[in-house]
């Protein structure tokens, strides 16, 4: 189990490449938090989870999210939800847009 505390200031992002980054906010086997933050323009590609439920909450920022073939700008305080085979992605509109994604369960594959 990771620590119960998250403490931003003390945790560096992952450079992801293309102007993404994140930072594991917590985990247990059933559920992780992660903060997504992207570059103006970064793309999010279009992708599905065989194992995986996904719900996306805009903290920052501005995303034209696309799921399941429908697409909204989402800013914060909005949200998307991709369950398990669900088509999704997203570009982000502004610079430091950041999205904390919530996965079930935890993505393994970020440890």
């Amino acid at each position: 189990m990771a620590a119960p505390f998250f403490l931003d200031a003390e945790v560096p992002w992952t450079e992801l490449g293309e102007g993404i980054r994140r930072k594991i906010v917590g985990h247990t086997p059933e559920l992780m938090s992660v903060l997504v933050q992207f570059d103006k323009g970064a793309i999010g590609t279009p992708h599905a989870h065989d194992a995986h439920d996904q719900i996306a909450y805009v903290i920052s920022g501005a995303f034209e999210a696309t799921v399941d073939g429908a697409t909204r700008v989402l800013r914060p305080g909005d949200a998307f939800v991709a369950a398990r085979l669900m088509q999704h992605g997203v570009v982000a509109l502004e610079a430091g847009s950041t999205l904390l994604d919530q996965f079930s369960p935890r993505r393994d594959d970020y440890l």
